[in-house]
């Protein structure tokens, strides 16, 4: 646990604010010096070791020891200038659940947010309920709950409210109308005005561009009840009944969010296969237009894409190397989406002479030569491709719209360029053969990659595939949420590739490809250069590298 969790807690409350109000729920009868109003909690890990996941992802265990920045938690922090919040990140930390819970005595949170997936669900509302033991209102938001935000409610009381889809106007909205119970306090829309004028400004115009008759949710109604019911994208619950309110519409214009509170992360706890030092996520745009059967970004975002602007992007940057990051990972659905947009981000870069190494994920049908040329001189030095199969049908069965001959070349001109590749797979999509794993398995070897993932395909609640495994029956029998995109084993057992098979696959995908030269010597220089990895390999096996399982779907 961090000794320096006091120093990224931030209080910006206007000096002609009125004293606190309470702000909802169950009062502490005595609060600490250290109590804060809002915890952004990514909570210990279900086994104790290292889970990455984000507000529109997945959970999974990192076998390749990698540790995900909480950028959507610092996201939504910045929504909040005039309260005290603090980001605590459980796993990033290396938190005990007895840590955990003397954490939250220590900081007495009114309001606890964290994300929910499937595979850490038991474990994320567990959270909850000791947050809620302690009087704290409890916010959950991910791709679990936004698909199922009524049975997540029913299944767990010690959850209070969900936020479906895109978080961060409604939980300001929610924060805004629980706060309003005993009138305007020092956390209302008012207290942000004060605040921070300039916020206030962006974000009600965030609000009027989906509803132009839009006024702060402490101006509806009478009664809490009455505002809690005005607020799109929330589920709650009414009168002891779960009630599920209007979905909210996207947000138009990414600019108009604050940047995130990065200062308020563990930076230099985080890493990555060959980082070395801080690094961090930029989220440069939201959603992709594919139509991937198995993708579960849709769940929250759509199929719309929004992007920032290169300036807003530049700015964040800035503000990372000034906290001493100077390895970022352009984090985005499709990151090479809009070519223009990619070549204004890299002639920033330049322009500015920001010295940075990122990194970025991408499709295999939108790169040019040009532009991956620019990306590396610009400091792109590894792209993550989404490749999923070297079998033609497979990838048209799964709707992923590229070809084997598309692959080969994005992935050569990138190693051409000087550009590192690292390949993700997935084995097990419906209409999978040992004969198209096989070629999956050919085609990994056959390409420039230096590093690989083979991940077991996982049904996620609200994706094509989801729906496609449930209606065929194709999920083992005692299935529970947290089995989903386990580690260990699989939840799939078609009629002719049973679960033990796809392990096996599994196993020897990974085995074929990492068995040779070139890839042995990357890894031994990925655990040479890096003692943390090394040590994280030995606390928690070598599958935390890949090197005995290939069992996630991102």
């Amino acid at each position: 646990m961090s000794d320096n969790l006091g120093t990224r807690t931030v209080q910006r409350v206007h000096a002609e604010a009125p004293p606190r109000a309470d702000l909802g729920g169950p009062a502490h009868a005595h609060r600490g010096p250290e109590a804060i109003d809002i915890l952004f909690a990514n909570p210990p890990a279900p086994d104790g070791g290292i889970w990455i996941r984000s507000q529109h992802r997945v959970g999974r265990r990192s076998r390749e020891g990698m540790i995900w920045p909480q950028a959507d938690l610092a996201q939504m922090a910045a929504l909040f200038p005039e309260r005290r919040v603090t980001v605590v990140d459980a796993i990033a930390e290396r938190m005990s659940w007895r840590a955990f819970e003397a954490l939250l005595d220590r900081l007495q949170p009114r309001y606890y947010v964290t994300q929910a997936t499937a595979p850490t669900l038991q474990n994320d509302m567990y959270g909850a309920f000791m947050a809620r033991a302690r009087g704290a209102r409890t916010i959950a938001f991910g791709t679990h709950v936004t698909p199922m935000p009524a049975a997540t409610l029913e299944a767990y009381p010690a959850l209070d409210y969900v936020l479906c889809g895109e978080p961060e106007l409604t939980l300001r909205e929610l924060v805004d109308a629980l706060d309003s119970r005993q009138g305007a306090g020092d956390g209302s829309w008012l207290a942000l005005e004060r605040a921070d004028a300039g916020l206030a400004r962006s974000l009600a115009g965030l609000y009027r561009q989906a509803d132009p008759t839009w006024a702060p949710v402490t101006t509806r109604g009478d009664s809490l009840t009455d505002r809690l019911a005005s607020i799109t994208g929330l589920a709650w619950r009414r009168e002891g009944q779960v009630a599920v309110n209007a979905p909210r519409a996207l947000m138009a214009d990414l600019d108009a969010l604050p940047l995130p509170r990065h200062d308020l992360l563990p930076l230099r706890r985080y890493r990555a296969p060959l980082v070395k030092g801080p690094y961090s996520f930029v989220v440069t745009s939201r959603g992709c237009p594919a139509g991937c059967r198995f993708c579960i970004k849709h769940v929250s975002y759509g199929r719309s894409v929004r992007f920032r602007s290169p300036e807003h992007v530049l700015a964040e940057v800035e503000q990372l190397v000034g906290l001493g990051v100077h390895s970022i990972h352009m984090y985005a659905d499709l990151f090479t989406l809009n070519r223009e947009h990619v070549m204004g981000i890299c002639q920033g870069l330049l322009d500015r002479n920001l010295k940075v190494r990122w990194t970025c994920n991408s499709r295999v049908d939108y790169v040019d030569r040009e532009m991956l040329a620019l990306m590396a001189r610009s400091g792109c030095w590894m792209i993550s491709w989404g490749i999923e199969s070297g079998d033609q049908e497979m990838l048209r069965r799964m709707h992923k719209g590229t070809t084997l001959e598309e692959i080969r070349r994005a992935v050569g001109w990138a190693h051409e360029a000087g550009i590192r590749n690292w390949g993700y797979f997935i084995i097990g999509l419906p209409g999978e053969t040992d004969a198209s794993i096989q070629r999956t398995i050919a085609l990994a070897k056959a390409l420039p990659l230096d590093l690989v993932l083979f991940h077991i395909a996982a049904p996620h609640p609200g994706t094509p595939f989801f729906f496609e495994v449930v209606e065929n029956g194709w999920f083992r029998p005692g299935t529970r949420w947290e089995d989903v995109d386990m580690d260990r084993s699989t939840v799939l057992d078609y009629p002719d590739l049973s679960a033990e098979e796809l392990e096996r696959w599994a196993q020897r995908a990974f085995r074929a490809w990492a068995l040779r030269p070139r890839p042995l010597w990357t890894y031994l220089k990925m655990l040479l250069g890096s003692p943390r990895l090394w040590r994280a390999a030995v606390e928690i096996g070598w599958e935390s590298l890949g090197w005995v399982r290939g069992a996630n779907s991102r």
